[in-house]
């Protein structure tokens, strides 16, 4: 599995989650740049195009504090940091038990299911079957933390197994010996 590249908006978010508040006010200034640039900005007004667009997702607001604006995450934003921390699979040993993900989202909720199954995917999940995803390590924190918050806990039942029968395609698939 290939370690792919963040999106601005997962940068942005977990650069805020992480209790970092950015000034607007810092692309006016030339020597503040490089603040902006690690987001991978090219220039001012990209910087702000990308801000702005966040702000009209409800991902943040604009805060006044000491008579300067900051940006700060709303819950909304909040949520949407925590799925793409989650989303961050940890290289871990294995310890001998299969990890079993099941789960029944209602139609209503197709959004968030898909999201679920997205999320497992990327830390390392395989699909049994269409509601149920098996791997040999436990979901990190934040993971199970975004399905608290979200609610989506109440539909998943998470089993660690001692083993499966004829787990030989797994072991495999996962390269355990």
């Amino acid at each position: 599995m290939g370690k792919k590249e963040l999106t601005f908006t997962s940068k942005f978010l977990l650069t805020l989650a992480s209790g970092y508040e950015l000034m607007p006010a810092l692309l006016s200034n030339p020597h503040q740049w490089r603040k902006w640039s690690m987001f991978g900005f090219k220039n001012p007004s990209s910087a702000y195009g990308a801000v702005y667009q966040l702000y009209k997702k409800g991902l943040i607001k604009y805060v006044d504090k000491n008579n300067e604006k900051f940006i700060r995450l709303t819950k909304k934003g909040q949520i949407k940091a925590l799925l793409a921390k989650a989303g961050i699979a940890q290289v871990q040993k294995w310890d001998g038990k299969w990890r079993l993900f099941i789960f029944d989202i209602p139609e209503s909720s197709r959004t968030e299911r898909n999201r679920l199954r997205n999320l497992l995917k990327k830390n390392g999940y395989y699909k049994l079957q269409a509601s149920v995803f098996v791997s040999p390590y436990p979901l990190n924190r934040e993971a199970i933390s975004y399905l608290k918050q979200t609610g989506l806990i109440e539909y998943i039942r998470i089993l660690r197994v001692d083993e499966i029968d004829d787990d030989k395609d797994l072991k495999k698939r996962f390269n355990l010996k």
